[in-house]
């Protein structure tokens, strides 16, 4: 029987080798509670931020904490994938972080999963100005854009993208959700986004939808 309530404990620790012990077990068993692994995982990031909130995990600790993160989706992601084989899997979109904003922690994670999800993703990086994506979005032909942001002002960079892309003209062909930190309803509405998403399965489900109905 998985243990996932150490697998979480072992996340929060920073315990890859537990860590990975736990998650292969889980593969090796055919894959079938990956998902509930995944989750095991994000309450171990969950402890992580609270320990870095309380000043005894440092910044290196929370990088190497995305890094454990990255690792577990690309032990667990044959098992997290679902749905039904059709195009929508290779739909292509664009992922990066708002102008402004350095962190990619939680953007890698998510593009990790939708990787996983069979999602061509075009990590643009961060502290990306809305031109760079304007470009990409008609270069590619995108559909779907995910902007990431984790400080505050990061809600003025996604609205001020957002409103570029509507003067591009590119604003009815494309879905925007948005995530971080600092992002829910309220700022979904504020920000002229399509969706709002606190946690990667939900920007998955999303782009899943999107893209079937594209």
């Amino acid at each position: 029987m998985i243990d996932f309530e150490a697998l979480a404990e072992a996340m929060g620790d920073l315990d890859e080798d537990v860590m990975t012990e736990i998650l292969e077990e889980v593969m090796s068993e055919g894959g079938s509670q990956a998902q509930e692994a995944l989750d095991a995982c994000q309450k171990g990031m969950d402890t992580v931020g609270s320990l870095f909130e309380d000043g005894e995990y440092f910044v290196g600790d929370l990088i190497y904490a995305g890094e454990l993160m990255t690792k577990a989706v690309e032990i667990l992601k044959d098992g997290l994938i679902s749905g039904d084989g059709t195009e929508s899997a290779k739909t292509k979109m664009i992922l990066c972080t708002v102008k402004d904003d350095l962190h990619d922690i939680g953007k890698n994670i998510v593009r990790s999963m939708l990787e996983a999800a069979g999602f061509d993703v075009l990590d643009l990086g961060i502290d990306v100005p809305a031109e760079k994506i304007i470009e990409t979005a008609k270069n590619e032909d995108i559909h779907i854009i995910g902007l990431s942001g984790v400080l505050t002002l990061a809600i003025d960079s996604m609205k001020n993208t957002i409103d570029a892309i509507k003067e591009a003209g590119l604003r009815d062909q494309v879905k925007v959700i948005i995530g971080g930190a600092p992002v829910n309803a309220d700022v979904c509405v504020q920000t002229g986004a399509d969706a709002w998403a606190s946690s990667p399965q939900t920007t998955i489900d999303y782009c899943k939808s999107w893209a079937a109905n594209a």
